[in-house]
């Protein structure tokens, strides 16, 4: 689980709760069901501090989460 403080703690949370959701849904596309909520709702940089704390070791990001980053669209670097 993330720790309750630390800049990405919110973030973590966020995409943790998407996994959760989508735990209870039929089917086995969780990833990429996933990825498609956070490709279609998270704003680019939103995206880019998921992929620097993913980066960095992913702490705390649920295992479904995880599996989902390699369909998630890395945002352009500025």
């Amino acid at each position: 689980m993330p720790s309750d403080s630390g800049p990405n703690a919110k973030l973590v949370m966020m995409a943790n709760q998407i996994a959760t959701f989508f735990k209870t849904q039929p089917g086995e596309d969780g990833p990429e069901r996933i990825a498609a909520h956070l490709n279609d709702f998270w704003e680019p940089r939103m995206r880019a501090q998921f992929f620097a704390h993913l980066d960095a070791g992913g702490a705390g990001l649920d295992p479904l989460v995880l599996a989902a980053a390699t369909h998630i669209r890395r945002p352009a670097e500025a």
